[in-house]
């Protein structure tokens, strides 16, 4: 079992931190995972991506080559990375993009990430964590005390309430038939 995983945005969203959170979850309910990332030259606003390998076996080979699933929280991040992703591949985007013909809809997952950060939890900084209750509960990737984890190594101390209540609000983001069609065993 190999799951690859790609997210996508603007830098300062924290789509890297998403991802390390995600490996870090990984390795809290013990498989083994990499994580790697790029940006542009600007160190915020410009286009960034972060890849995670899951698996159960060994990792040999830590480069994405055929993303499952894919984290967009912009539009040129969504258009950029559409394409060569792995025919069964999950798409979970932010509800204000427009999805590139070239994906399959039934595959994607479009949820309010960022109003829901900016509105629902108070602060638009919070995005990458809701993010991550959202990937989640649309994946069933994790349990919640592995997720706790995850988070709880990255964050900075005083802020574990905003950041729970952030990964809360992203998981009601994804409705239970949504969790049933995208759920992804880690087997």
């Amino acid at each position: 079992m190999r799951f690859e995983m790609r997210f996508s945005g603007s830098g300062g969203q924290g789509v890297i931190l998403a991802s390390v959170i995600v490996a870090e979850a990984a390795v809290a309910e013990g498989l083994n995972a990499v994580q790697s990332q790029s940006y542009g030259p600007e160190a915020r606003g410009g286009m960034c991506k972060a890849e995670t390998v899951i698996s159960r076996d060994k990792i040999w080979y830590s480069k994405v080559t055929r993303p499952d699933f894919l984290l967009a929280l912009t539009q040129q991040s969504l258009d950029k990375y559409a394409a060569g992703l792995a025919p069964e591949a999950v798409v979970l985007a932010d509800d204000t993009l427009s999805v590139p013909a070239s994906l399959d809809r039934e595959r994607v997952l479009l949820v309010p990430i960022l109003a829901t950060a900016r509105e629902r939890v108070g602060k638009l900084m919070t995005a990458n964590i809701v993010a991550v209750g959202a990937v989640n509960k649309a994946l069933g990737l994790f349990g919640e005390e592995a997720l706790y984890e995850g988070v709880r190594r990255h964050i900075p101390a005083g802020t574990e309430e905003l950041n729970w209540k952030a990964l809360a609000a992203g998981a009601e983001l994804v409705s239970d038939a949504d969790a049933a069609r995208f759920r992804r065993a880690l087997d």
